[in-house]
């Protein structure tokens, strides 16, 4: 499989660019947040457990919603992302709701380059490991800096998902890692008719991947579950059948739309 060489750098100025819109967007509703919403939804919190007091290494945070809902649930929260941009609000937001969480602005794969210590959760969740080309190498990095006996807390959508055309009417994309996927997307998941144009390096990661990736770098999974809705509005042809309960219309409650695990360091 050949991995374009500038996928960082296409894949930051699309970051980038969403963050501007993402940031005052109805779907990102930050008024409530300030006013005390947390961003976490019950799928990520049944497993997260309790965190006051624990040490937590968000990847892949954006603009470090999730990383300051755990800083207020009693974390010390430390969030990583690939966008400039994304850190640049996470740390005004922070400042803003004074809470105890820290940004690092960096490729995740670089991430030992910038962070030298150990946490007792590591957290990623919705739309993070798409954006990853090599899942041994992310597997190697939750790894590093996880604490003997620190659990990782994953909750992302369902590789069916991504199988499908973006109308849900046909199957477009290969389940298997078998391709970059280059595609050119008008607007945003968070708002379909911003005026943003931009290119996109991803991949698809089967089910087999993520647990393979996982159990060959020492960190056992002791929990999986596979859910028949989204707690997002972020695809086409969606509805919400339950308060923040979102399924694609015609597909009903037939496919798997999001999963969750949590491992262990061995």
């Amino acid at each position: 499989m050949e991995i374009p060489e500038d996928y960082i750098d296409i894949n930051r100025n699309t970051w980038n660019q969403k963050t501007e819109v993402h940031f005052s967007s109805e779907f990102y509703d930050m008024e409530s947040f300030l006013n005390g919403r947390s961003s976490l939804n019950d799928i990520e919190l049944s497993v997260l457990g309790d965190v006051s007091g624990k040490k937590v290494l968000h990847l892949q945070c954006h603009f470090g919603q999730d990383t300051i809902s755990l800083a207020k649930l009693g974390a010390q929260s430390t969030g990583v992302d690939l966008s400039n941009r994304a850190i640049e609000k996470a740390k005004e937001l922070a400042d803003q709701m004074n809470a105890d969480a820290q940004f690092i602005c960096c490729d995740l794969y670089d991430l030992p380059n910038h962070l030298n210590e150990q946490f007792d959760i590591i957290f990623t969740s919705y739309g993070t490991i798409g954006w990853l080309p090599d899942l041994d190498k992310w597997a190697k990095i939750i790894h590093t800096f996880l604490k003997p006996g620190g659990k990782f807390v994953f909750a992302e959508f369902h590789p069916i998902v991504w199988m499908f055309d973006y109308d849900f009417k046909k199957i477009d994309y290969n389940y298997f890692n078998v391709e970059s996927i280059i595609e050119t997307e008008e607007g945003t998941y968070a708002d379909k008719n911003a005026a943003i144009s931009n290119k996109t390096v991803s991949w698809n990661h089967p089910l087999s991947e993520v647990f393979s990736a996982l159990i060959k770098n020492n960190l056992e999974i002791t929990s999986f579950q596979e859910f028949d809705y989204s707690p997002y509005n972020c695809f086409n042809h969606i509805e919400e059948f339950e308060p923040n309960r979102f399924r694609i219309k015609h597909l009903e409650n037939k496919i798997p739309m999001v999963y969750s695990l949590t491992a262990i360091k061995k």
